[in-house]
């Protein structure tokens, strides 16, 4: 194992996580919702500006922002091909690491880097999004490599293998769903008998619980819910959406849904006491929620009716959801209701007809209004207003060149961190910062 570290006068100390941090997957409340004030609603005439560009290597994962540091996590591969191959994995041998930068500047804080190879399919690098609690930072590595560091200065605190540990594989994908952590929990996705989930105390690394079987992990991460006054703990793996008691791992309700591929990959949403949970192949489901704590299904979706999501989350608000379907590659909404399409467009997507997977990662703009910016595959920011009337694009601007490879097209497949009034976004070369401060 080697760490380095720059002597920053910025890393004496660490505060708490801000309102302008995005400090996690999807941002402080996993809800895709940006909550900071003072930013542009649309791109100037003179288009985006870049603050910083800084090189980094292979890697899906998002940057997380926290405290005035970017962490990312990525892949510099040593030997073996990246052929991108839904049918096979590639088998490389590499170094996974977990960079530290300053926000403002790009400038290296501290780097952790270990060896690792691969066996996954579609290599180019880690998954997970870093997850910042405090004065810690979380990282999960696609073959299972689960790091708890000090922010600070890069210091391992405690660390586990868990394909090693829980005797188990890692998902045909790679290990993808980022760590929650609630209290002083931390909420992961392993796999192996009687462990798809598994809570860990955060600060030591003890399991505190287990749970769960299933054919194998699925990518989904633990989503954490409240209603009626109680919490749940949200596993969706390949077989079944599982609501937990977040204590204890006891089973609070069980619904069936089984994606293609065992492709159970996009967050739950819950609006109201209304929770919608899809993913790839016409696979799923609204259900209401009641205080047992239970859940009744309302809906299930048909090939032609709901959002297959795949590789971006969806959005839900009171009467409609947005997301992009993992078939047609294109932007859709459909009615919470009874998951009826309202429209579908390809343009925030990708040029192509009907490309697979096709991705668009949405991001609502403050919790009121219809605004979003959306990070498209093509490497583009989008601002466009979503209504149940249509898409309204605004405008765009391109940030970053595809540099990874999807079903024969270049494609950009990283969520971007969206903190201190910029947008933070990478591809396979570079991590760029762009400012979105309004004057």
């Amino acid at each position: 194992m080697i760490r380095s570290a720059s002597l920053m006068l910025l890393a004496l100390t660490v505060s708490p996580i801000s309102a302008a941090d995005w400090p996690q997957w999807l941002g402080p409340q996993r809800d895709s919702i940006w909550r900071e004030s003072g930013v542009v609603t649309q791109f100037p005439d003179t288009g985006a500006k870049i603050k910083w560009r800084v090189p980094v290597s292979y890697g899906y994962s998002g940057p997380a922002v926290a405290d005035g540091r970017v962490y990312l996590t990525d892949y510099v591969k040593k030997s073996g091909d990246i052929t991108n191959n839904a049918g096979g994995p590639d088998v490389l041998t590499g170094v996974e690491r977990v960079l530290c930068l300053d926000a403002d500047s790009g400038k290296e804080v501290w780097k952790y880097e270990y060896p690792r190879n691969y066996s996954i399919s579609y290599g180019a690098g880690p998954r997970a999004t870093p997850t910042v609690d405090g004065d810690k930072v979380y990282t999960l590595g696609a073959e299972g490599d689960l790091i708890c560091f000090n922010a600070k200065d890069g210091a391992v605190v405690w660390k586990k293998e868990l394909r090693k540990e829980y005797k188990c594989d890692a998902p045909f994908w790679g290990y993808s769903a980022a760590p929650l952590v609630d209290g002083d929990t931390l909420y992961c996705l392993v796999g192996g008998e009687g462990s798809i989930a598994v809570a860990f105390d955060k600060n030591s690394g003890k399991e505190l619980w287990r749970a769960l079987s299933s054919t194998s992990q699925g990518y989904c991460p633990p989503t954490m819910i409240e209603f009626g006054g109680k919490q749940q703990l949200l596993i969706w793996h390949p077989l079944s959406l599982n609501s937990l008691n977040p204590a204890t791992g006891e089973v609070y309700w069980t619904v069936s849904l089984e994606p293609s591929y065992a492709m159970s990959i996009s967050p739950p949403r819950l609006m109201g006491d209304m929770l919608f949970a899809g993913g790839y192949s016409d696979t799923s489901v609204m259900l209401k929620l009641t205080e047992e704590p239970g859940a009744e299904v309302v809906w299930r979706g048909t090939g032609k009716s709901s959002i297959a999501t795949a590789n971006a989350p969806p959005i839900m608000t009171p009467k409609t959801i947005y997301g992009v379907d993992g078939i047609s590659g294109a932007l859709m909404a459909a009615k919470v209701e009874d998951g009826e399409r309202l429209w579908e467009t390809q343009k925030p997507t990708s040029p192509e007809r009907r490309p697979k997977h096709a991705t668009a990662f949405l991001v609502k703009l403050g919790e009121a209004g219809d605004r979003f910016i959306l990070a498209s595959e093509t490497g583009d920011l989008i601002f466009a207003d979503l209504t149940p009337e249509g898409y309204a694009e605004i405008n765009r601007a391109h940030i970053l060149e595809p540099t990874n490879n999807a079903f024969g097209r270049d494609v950009v497949w990283s969520h971007p961190a969206y903190a201190n009034q910029s947008a933070y976004l990478r591809n396979d070369k570079e991590l760029v910062c762009v400012d979105l401060a309004a004057e």
